[in-house]
């Protein structure tokens, strides 16, 4: 049974690695590619609690914050394709594609579809809200997959406009991006598989957790009294194969990603309290508060229209009620 597991798992992978090099070779030019640079491979877990793999402390504590906290967005949004002069959204709508970071293997969130080479998902929907709104398309996006170790790089680097990839508002990355209010809650939790007799993270020590380096999750596996060993890879689907392949005994990460794992993987179980608070924002680059301000407008109005309520519908209903969009809190 392990090892059919195992073996269905790698086969999407190896469909979602190929399915990328095809969109690449031969996209239709109005439609961007998606860059593929990191795509899917088959895991290497390194202990996170060997030194060299350690993630860095902070050199001074962050100011406190309140991470739900953003710019307040305009009475009204500009029309599409008429933003302010000289503005972030106006250089965007002068390129004419919205650049945006995103995971490819987050199944139900922002996954490449195995069958149409499409990446869908929660978040994909709500980057063409985005695009919609900047640029009168939902289509006009240029989609860049990246790891979750990569989600500040590329804003620092302006390679792209926007990282939309499940990442949680925190004090400290708010001294290096900017971000919108909150798109959607969740919660760090544990999967495990069935009958594993493990229920929280008291039953983990001195085992093995996995999470994506770069995460947040990585360091509250770290803080757990029960002491467990932090396993990291570049993506939450390699930690699915490590669990899998028994290289694991857990998987560690906000609520909503382990929910696409477990679907994806029936003998597998989402348990144990939540351990941490994960608010989700769009993150941006720290000198744009302009587009800032306009992706909160956007998000207020997807809420008030009905838009997010019905897109969170359409990727998770079938997995529990739908709640109530994540309310807009504003610092300004």
């Amino acid at each position: 049974m392990r090892m059919t597991r195992i073996v269905a798992t790698l086969s999407l992978l190896s469909v979602l690695s190929v399915l990328s090099l095809l969109a690449a070779c031969g996209q239709d030019p109005a439609t961007p590619a998606v860059d593929s640079s990191a795509a899917a491979a088959v895991p290497r877990p390194l202990n996170v609690q060997d030194p060299a793999e350690m993630p860095s402390p902070p050199a001074t504590s962050p100011p406190a914050c309140d991470p739900r906290a953003s710019l307040r967005p305009p009475a009204s949004l500009p029309q599409p394709g008429k933003m302010p002069a000289g503005s972030a959204m106006a250089k965007i709508v002068e390129r004419g594609r919205l650049i945006v970071g995103i995971d490819q293997n987050a199944y139900l969130t922002s996954y490449r579809d195995p069958i149409t080479g499409q990446v869908v998902g929660f978040e994909i929907d709500l980057a063409r809200e985005i695009a919609r709104a900047l640029l009168g398309n939902p289509d006009a996006i240029q989609w860049r997959a990246i790891t979750t170790a990569d989600r500040i790089p590329v804003l620092q680097r302006r390679e792209v406009d926007m990282v939309i990839r499940t990442m949680t508002a925190t004090c400290e990355r708010m001294q290096q991006v900017a971000f919108s209010t909150e798109y959607l809650t969740s919660a760090q939790r544990l999967l495990v598989n069935r009958n594993s007799g493990i229920k929280d993270f008291a039953d983990l020590a001195g085992r093995k957790v996995c999470a994506t380096r770069g995460s947040t999750s990585i360091v509250t596996i770290m803080k757990q009294p029960s002491k467990p060993i932090a396993v990291s890879t570049d993506s939450t689907l390699d930690c699915l194969v490590l669990l899998q392949q028994g290289q694991v005994d857990a998987v560690s990460t906000v609520d909503v990603l382990l929910l696409g794992l477990a679907a994806q993987d029936p003998n597998t179980e989402v348990v144990g309290a939540s351990v941490s608070d994960e608010p989700s924002g769009v993150a941006m680059p720290l000198d744009t508060p302009e587009l800032v301000r306009f992706v909160n407008g956007v998000l207020d109005r997807i809420r008030a229209n009905g838009t997010w309520t019905r897109i969170y519908g359409q990727w998770f209903a079938k997995y529990g009620p739908v709640p109530a969009p994540p309310p807009a809190k504003y610092r300004d």
